[in-house]
């Protein structure tokens, strides 16, 4: 049980559903106004405040090893580039994840996502390269069932991996251990997922174009973002379920 005590609360006694390992990922993170994301997100769902304040974050990594439990990978959604923008929920007294928009480079990964994980996928041309210790990333949304979107990048670490100390900022920002979707009936389902810590390091970022936000509808201040890397982080994933539904731990 020592592996879950950096949990709030037990992952699901039931089989997880998927097993994912993500790479090279940044945590860009700025403060909005809550009133400008509160627009933004269905009002089923409460935001998460940090001090009084929304965060925003844009997410570039590439994903590899995904396969379904028992399964071996399918060709084309086993290794991806991914892009996220996000923001914090709470639903039932459990802080998550609400997906603003998530772009991926795998077509058949986008459409398996949105009819069974209700997860607002699109496709985009992306590519993540190593590049002189840092990434260079860059998207480019192909959807027409999404605004345009593109984010062109430079970031690397620059420092040794901490821990996140619990009730820092830090924390609050990467440690979330579900996600919620509404689906077609606006019911409220919850994603369980679990990681160990996130192993975090210092970073620094040269943002060329960044209109994510921009297309969800929210201006993301000029203001340096807040930044943190990680190299590399296995992560389980459970089916969505609706969320009033009592789990067994």
């Amino acid at each position: 049980m020592e592996f879950f005590t950096h949990r709030p609360w037990p992952p699901p006694a039931a089989p997880h559903t998927m097993v994912q390992r993500w790479h090279d990922l940044l945590f860009a993170h700025w403060p909005l106004p809550a009133e400008d994301v509160r627009r933004a997100v269905p009002a089923e769902l409460e935001l998460d405040l940090f001090e009084g304040r929304a965060w925003v974050g844009v997410i570039p990594f590439r994903m590899s090893g995904i396969h379904l439990r028992g399964l071996p990978a399918i060709p084309g959604t086993a290794a991806f580039e991914e892009l996220n923008v996000r923001t914090y929920v709470v639903y039932g007294g459990k802080p998550g994840v609400w997906f603003f928009s998530l772009d991926a480079a795998s077509r058949l990964a986008v459409e398996v996502a949105r009819r069974w994980f209700w997860l607002p996928y699109f496709s985009a041309r992306i590519n993540c390269a190593a590049e002189g210790g840092g990434i260079h990333y860059t998207s480019r949304r192909t959807d027409g069932r999404g605004a345009t979107a593109e984010l062109a990048m430079r970031y690397r670490p620059t420092g040794e991996i901490v821990r996140a100390a619990p009730g820092s900022l830090d924390h609050w920002l990467t440690e979330r251990y579900c996600l919620y979707v509404l689906d077609s009936r606006r019911r409220v389902l919850r994603a369980e997922i679990h990681h160990a810590p996130w192993p975090l390091q210092p970073a620094k970022a040269e943002i060329e174009v960044n209109t994510m936000a921009a297309a969800a509808g929210l201006r993301l201040p000029p203001a340096q973002p807040v930044l943190h890397f990680a190299r590399q982080l296995e992560v389980t994933v459970w089916a969505p379920r609706p969320a009033g539904t009592l789990t067994t731990f």
